[in-house]
């Protein structure tokens, strides 16, 4: 028993220690974009889309649905058919990682969306297990 407490002194000594507010490794991702005659394009979309784990035509579809406006996907960027002041563009970023990536019980990103049945989904929780229905 006392070369496990040993171990278990070892291995805490060892460890780094967490400092007040360290430890959150995920940081919201932050579009980039500029604005073209009467079009918005964001230069990072594709970029954030992999940062938060989901596919820009999901994306692509709230930010249309949200904004009310035609998007257009070309290569990595993504346009927006109307002019957006950045503090709407980070609003709707925000609310779709609040809706889409964020575990309701456990505050993660670790989550991924299974489809139940036709137009039914969940978001699956892969740090806590929670599951947690989309609409």
């Amino acid at each position: 028993m006392k070369d496990y407490d040993a171990l278990l002194e070892r291995a805490y000594a060892n460890m780094p220690s967490l400092e007040e507010g360290e430890g959150e490794r995920f940081e919201m991702p932050v579009f980039d974009f500029f604005v073209e005659g009467n079009k918005t394009i964001i230069k990072n979309f594709k970029t954030v889309c992999d940062r938060i784990r989901r596919s820009p035509q999901m994306l692509a579809k709230f930010l249309s649905k949200e904004l009310a406006v035609p998007v257009e996907i070309v290569g990595d960027r993504l346009i927006l058919q109307r002019r957006i002041v950045k503090e709407v563009l980070d609003k709707k970023l925000e609310e779709f990682v609040k809706r889409y990536v964020i575990c309701s019980q456990c505050k993660r990103p670790d989550t991924r969306i299974e489809e139940v049945a036709h137009r039914l989904k969940n978001l699956v929780c892969e740090a806590c297990g929670a599951r947690t229905a989309l609409r």
